[in-house]
């Protein structure tokens, strides 16, 4: 399995273009160590050729320019790029999808909530629908049914349902559902190589953990240090697990659940800008690297 990171942080980026916290600041002006970084996205594929894209950033087009593979070019207009599977309705992680409308019709793997949220609060699937056939919705179940996307026809996929909040104008904003954010678990039938793929994880319950316990690769929410960090920045007024954001340090947090996993690679992604961990030579970061646990950046390669 064929691993690519496009982009490695959470909403806004990395510097954030209104933001002038300790981070953005130092990355800016030299001060901080720092590398920048773009919104979450991941492809994958079995063979290097055909890729699946998971989740549409805002910061799409930079990031395909970034990745000649998704652009072989075997004639006038091309990609490599043959299905889309949308992990949540989130703003980070659908915007992309129009500028790919010239690309339509594609084939578009997501739930049915997060389906119901881009058809009416965001309404992505009736707007594209002007373009070429625009989105084609297949539906991913829940209950731990596997499914497998033609393109890449090694790759095994089970989506397991987290808890986490649906965004601001979605109909159900405030009253969670099953399905409104999902993790992954991939399994590559031909290598037997498994990752545990989620960029938006609050909460982690028994269920989970026998998932998360059986990847040989564990990509995870790595968007804030604190649960207060937001307020102790003063950038915001809100609790990352009010975000259905599990901080890494603390009781219970990220950093005690990698812990306790057997995985061979733990890696963090979906990492905000206020997050001391993006600079190189914070204390924060030493605390990782003593735990094992790897921070990802745009252009990672990974192969399971």
């Amino acid at each position: 399995m064929h691993i690519q990171i496009l982009g490695s942080a959470a909403g806004g980026g990395f510097p954030q273009w209104n933001c002038n916290c300790r981070n953005c600041r130092g990355a800016r002006d030299g001060s901080v160590r720092a590398q920048p970084r773009s919104q979450s996205s991941i492809a994958l594929s079995d063979n290097g050729v055909d890729w699946i894209l998971c989740n549409a950033s805002p910061d799409i087009r930079a990031q395909l320019e970034s990745f000649p593979a998704l652009q072989p070019a075997r004639k006038l207009r091309d990609t490599a790029i043959g299905a889309i599977i949308l992990l949540d309705s989130q703003i980070d992680h659908t915007t992309g999808l129009l500028t790919l409308r010239e690309g339509c019709p594609h084939q578009v793997w997501c739930t049915e909530m997060v389906h119901q949220d881009l058809s009416s609060g965001f309404p992505l699937f009736p707007m594209l629908s002007h373009w070429n056939g625009g989105l084609q919705h297949n539906l991913i179940e829940l209950g731990g049914t596997p499914f497998q996307i033609p393109v890449c026809p090694n790759l095994r996929f089970t989506a397991i349902a987290l808890r986490s909040s649906a965004p601001p104008y979605s109909p159900h904003r405030g009253n969670p559902h099953p399905g409104d954010n999902i993790g992954l678990f991939i399994e590559d039938l031909r290598t037997g190589g498994s990752l545990f793929y989620a960029p938006g994880l609050g909460q982690v319950d028994a269920e989970l953990l026998a998932w998360m316990g059986r990847a040989d690769c564990l990509l995870v929410d790595g968007t804030l240090w604190r649960d207060d960090e937001m307020r102790v920045c003063e950038v915001g007024d809100k609790l990352g697990s009010e975000m259905g954001h599990l901080p890494q340090s603390g009781p219970g947090g990220m950093i005690e659940v990698l812990d306790g996993l057997p995985a061979a690679r733990k890696i963090l992604i979906h990492i905000n800008n206020t997050n001391p961990i993006l600079d190189v030579d914070s204390p924060e970061r030493a605390e990782l690297a003593a735990h094992g646990i790897d921070v990802a950046w745009d252009g990672m390669s990974i192969q399971l």
